[in-house]
């Protein structure tokens, strides 16, 4: 199949956005509340996953040559971000008002290391070792069983891969309903198995466009229905009685997002696919979506080793936003470094003959 680019680029604002989220906490600005809609950037790069790996599979390959290459894209850079991290986020005797440097845990630490801390619901496990990592928990459970779905969805076509997303997202919801009415009776689930629908959207997505579906979405609609669903997802949080049906969406959080960015995906995806101009494919955007990962894995750790040793910017204004700026650029410097010298050489090193 074709490379589509635009998603490159588009993998960047989902980690810039996960990054404003996190600068809440060091330089917050008047716009604080709505910034913490941030952390859905990690839904935005699940859905993405299963889409991408989806679009890119070829049939033939083996599983033992899925999971060697998936290892090192992903483990070599994260694991000397964990090691990094540890140096900011723990210490033996942590010192007191720094609520997130945690005391020395053998066992969350190893956990961390095997990837395996986003099964406990626990935070000082689930965020053990890089905050950031807890998401590559759950994308390691999802490349665990991508090559089963994989095969058994290759006979699906555009009706196919749209049922498929249609049945997670309603799946998905139903489960966060009974929950919230029946906690006593209906289990809470981990997060690698509560973010699969997020993936299995993404997988659903890439079936039907893989089939010779290519919607004309105009893509200024679909960021501005994305931008749309993500202030009303705000505003009915902080007005809940003013916006009919607040809480069913609030307690549906995660798969209106999951709709949303999935809605996003599909129509720049569409129109790389028709060959439409994008901003999201020019050089400079596609090579900050070469580093977002790395920046995904590194910005916190900067941001709050500063935050150690300089305590918070100041108090709530525009005038942070130098602030945002400056950990920025220092963010993206670093990852830079690190995908030219560590990631990308470490990964076509273990991947293998293609």
């Amino acid at each position: 199949m074709p490379r589509v680019e635009s998603l490159t680029g588009l993998r960047w604002w989902a980690a810039f956005f996960v990054f404003c989220h996190h600068m809440t906490q060091l330089a917050p600005l008047p716009v604080w509340k709505f910034l913490k809609y941030g952390t859905s950037g990690v839904t935005f790069f699940f859905v993405l996953s299963g889409f991408v790996l989806t679009w890119s599979s070829r049939p033939g390959t083996k599983i033992s040559t899925f999971y060697r290459r998936r290892f090192a894209r992903i483990f070599p850079l994260y694991f000397l971000t964990l090691v990094a991290a540890i140096f900011v986020f723990y210490r033996f005797e942590p010192p007191a008002g720094m609520s997130w440097i945690k005391p020395v845990s053998v066992t969350v630490l190893v956990l961390s290391g095997l990837l395996l801390q986003g099964w406990s619901n626990n935070p000082t496990v689930l965020y053990g070792g890089n905050p950031a990592g807890w998401t590559l928990s759950v994308e390691a459970f999802f490349y665990a069983y991508f090559p089963f779905v994989w095969r058994a969805t290759q006979r699906l076509k555009t009706v196919g891969g749209l049922l498929l997303c249609v049945t997670v997202v309603v799946a998905g919801g139903a489960y966060r309903l009974a929950l919230f009415h029946y906690k006593d009776a209906v289990p809470v689930l981990p997060q690698p198995v509560l973010h699969s629908v997020a993936f299995l959207f993404g997988i659903g997505l890439a079936i039907a466009l893989r089939s010779g579906w290519k919607p004309r979405i105009p893509v200024w609609f679909a960021f501005l229905v994305t931008g749309g669903g993500l202030y009303l997802l705000y505003y009915s949080g902080l007005h809940p009685a003013k916006v009919p049906g607040a809480i069913t969406m609030g307690l549906c959080q995660k798969e209106i997002l999951t709709f949303l960015y999935g809605f996003l995906i599909l129509a720049v995806a569409a129109r790389d696919m028709r060959g439409g101009r994008s901003l999201l494919r020019s050089k400079p955007l596609v090579k900050l979506g070469q580093w977002s990962y790395a920046f995904y894995l590194v910005h916190a750790t900067i941001m709050y080793a500063i935050k150690e040793y300089h305590g918070i910017a100041g108090p709530i204004g525009w005038s942070n936003l130098t602030w945002y700026a400056g950990v920025c650029a220092l963010s993206i410097f670093a990852s830079a470094l690190l995908y030219e010298f560590v990631e990308h050489p470490l990964e076509r090193k273990l991947r293998g003959p293609r």
